[in-house]
């Protein structure tokens, strides 16, 4: 009956990341806990997903970046499926900007773990979102609220963003986007106002600080 048990209360974990050493890692610290049990790795994003119909583990530790389809793509994939109970999906990433964790947490998302984290906040993670708890780090709640008291640029100020990030001037912008130049004028008018910005420098500094702005 003991065994049974302990059987039914382990957490099986997926883990999806691109870098070989951090694979390694994630696996190796909760492989070292009694409860918790590593069904699969993954490497991209395609993988990912087909791993996790296959195996429906309890807890997806999943990637932000990553080839093939990136975390946000996998998270979307997985939550639009029919079914229950929904995937409880862990992100992680290099950083904590607080766009980043309002998509991942808009997405689905249960948890969000910067890379780094050590061993026993990773392993807490785990547990509390197998329990169907919402998991985030202090320094990541904080971010968060830190996003709620921002306006939000719409998906057309965001792609505007990035190409004055880019070096584009408004005429380039709207010939790329099959857009009046005026029109592009307007965007970047709300984009300074929605960002509190006196000009398109400052825009870009705080676009990058929010993660508002892919790198390239």
């Amino acid at each position: 009956m003991k065994s049974a048990m302990k059987a039914i209360n382990t957490i099986r974990v997926m883990i999806a990341d691109d870098h070989p050493v951090v694979l390694q890692g994630l696996t190796a610290i909760l492989r070292s806990a009694k409860d918790i049990k590593v069904v699969a790795e993954a490497t991209d994003g395609e993988q990912t997903c087909q791993l996790y119909d296959q195996l429906s583990p309890d807890v997806l530790m999943l990637d932000l970046r990553m080839p093939t389809k990136d975390g946000l793509e996998v998270v979307a994939e997985l939550m639009s499926r029919a079914g229950t109970p929904k995937p409880r999906i862990i992100v992680m990433s290099t950083y904590e900007s607080e766009e980043d964790v309002r998509r991942a947490l808009r997405a689905g998302a249960k948890g969000y773990l910067v890379k780094g984290a050590g061993a026993q906040q990773i392993r807490e993670a785990v547990r509390k979102v197998a329990e169907g708890e919402v998991f985030l780090p202090a320094t990541i709640a904080t971010k968060l609220a830190e996003s709620m008291s921002h306006p939000e640029l719409s998906k057309r100020e965001l792609e505007v963003l990035q190409y004055i990030a880019n070096g584009r001037s408004n005429k380039e912008i709207g010939t790329i986007l099959f857009i009046s130049e005026n029109t592009v004028r307007g965007h970047v008018k709300s984009i300074l106002t929605k960002l509190d910005a006196m000009g398109r420098t400052e825009a870009i500094a705080i676009g990058t600080q929010r993660g508002l702005i892919q790198a390239r």
